[in-house]
């Protein structure tokens, strides 16, 4: 059969290039449910509680694997270390099983999935959270939700017929699954922010903070830790101050940040702005505003968000700018949605503010402190 069309433009190399390039786009899903297994396998804490170090065979030892796997194991592992999560080393070729040769490692990203979350600034929860079943499936309505402008404002409700955040309120598993994704997600921030000191510079001569949607007081106890002369507060909605530990290192307050925001000389709002419109955001930075004093005094908002396309972050490697790009159509799933600078600016102008600081040092996200 003769080729036809635009087929003639382009050389056998680009074409088969191409079908590679598709073949990974449209099985990237296989990647995602590839790391999901080997979390849910505890595949890097073994590699990490065996020195670092482990062959095949010792791996399906550590986790129990039934001999009959070993085999698909293998296959796993092969998608997990092309794809960077694991490193491999010592591959011989003549060893085709693979099991005694092969030596799998920790890159920097499965050393993040190390433990279980409770006691480290490791992300093995929050991944989970990402990959999860109630916000993986509507996205395969995303093309009937484009054309039909009568649909939900999200394709979540659309596929699951109401809310994320309605179905969290009824549903205690998803609810735990989304904090615990969150905790894991603030440890990590807290982690990197007291590393940096143009991070830390931000909690300069703050007497008081109010974490907005703070959850069970993760960065807000952290914070009072690295800086005892801090008093801090978390608000958050009736049924997570509920389950929040009553240890008094922090004050927990049930309420809403739309209605009133406990008066602090500082308003802490991560991970919160990218799961609201434009208007509602302006709503909040009202609050924010009534609750804080004056610039002169110190007032401001502390916002952990990403910053699309700032100048300022222009020198991201290609990573992070696709991270952001995936993270920016992920939140569409719920109808959030990152901003670029200029996006930022019209609503901070719009709520009354007068000046703001991006201060780049969270990799893909940055800390924005606005001021009254």
């Amino acid at each position: 059969m003769a080729l036809t069309g635009d087929y003639k433009l382009i050389s056998t190399d680009d074409m088969l290039q191409g079908h590679a390039e598709l073949c990974i786009h449209a099985y990237g899903f296989v990647k995602s449910m590839a790391l999901k297994c080997a979390i849910e396998l505890g595949i890097p804490g073994a590699i990490h509680g065996h020195g670092g170090g482990a062959t095949l065979g010792e791996l399906a030892t550590i986790i129990a694997l039934p001999p009959s796997r070993l085999p698909r194991l293998r296959r796993l592992m092969r998608v997990l270390t092309v794809s960077g999560v694991f490193s491999v080393q010592n591959q011989q070729p003549d060893d085709p099983a693979g099991c005694a040769a092969v030596v799998y490692g920790l890159t920097a990203a499965s050393r993040l999935l190390v433990g279980d979350g409770e006691a480290s600034s490791g992300l093995p929860r929050l991944v989970s959270l990402m990959v999860d079943p109630n916000l993986t499936a509507p996205f395969s309505g995303m093309s009937a939700w484009f054309m039909d402008d009568e649909q939900p404002r999200s394709f979540f409700e659309m596929h699951h017929g109401e809310d994320m955040w309605e179905m969290a309120a009824r549903d205690a598993a998803l609810s735990r699954t989304i904090g615990d994704g969150m905790t894991d997600d603030s440890r990590f921030v807290v982690e990197v922010l007291l590393r940096e000191g143009r991070a830390r510079d931000v909690f300069s001569g703050v007497r008081s903070m109010v974490d907005v949607g703070g959850g069970t007081g993760t960065i807000a106890k952290a914070i009072a830790a690295a800086f005892p002369h801090v008093e801090c507060s978390v608000l958050d909605l009736p049924h997570v101050v509920a389950e929040a530990p009553a240890d008094g290192e922090v004050r927990f307050i049930a309420g809403d940040m739309f209605e009133h925001i406990p008066p602090a000389d500082a308003v802490l709002l991560k991970s919160v702005m990218h799961d609201w419109r434009d208007d509602e955001c302006v709503k909040i930075l009202r609050r924010c505003k009534e609750a804080i004093p004056s610039r002169e005094a110190g007032g401001k908002v502390i916002i952990i968000n990403m910053v699309v396309g700032s100048e300022k972050s222009k020198g991201n490697s290609t990573k992070k700018e696709e991270a952001q790009a995936l993270y920016d159509l992920f939140l569409m799933v719920f109808e959030g949605g990152e901003r670029e600078e200029h996006e930022w600016e019209k609503i901070f102008l719009e709520a009354g503010f007068s000046g703001y600081n991006i201060i780049p040092v969270l990799g893909t996200r940055s800390i924005i402190e606005v001021y009254p």
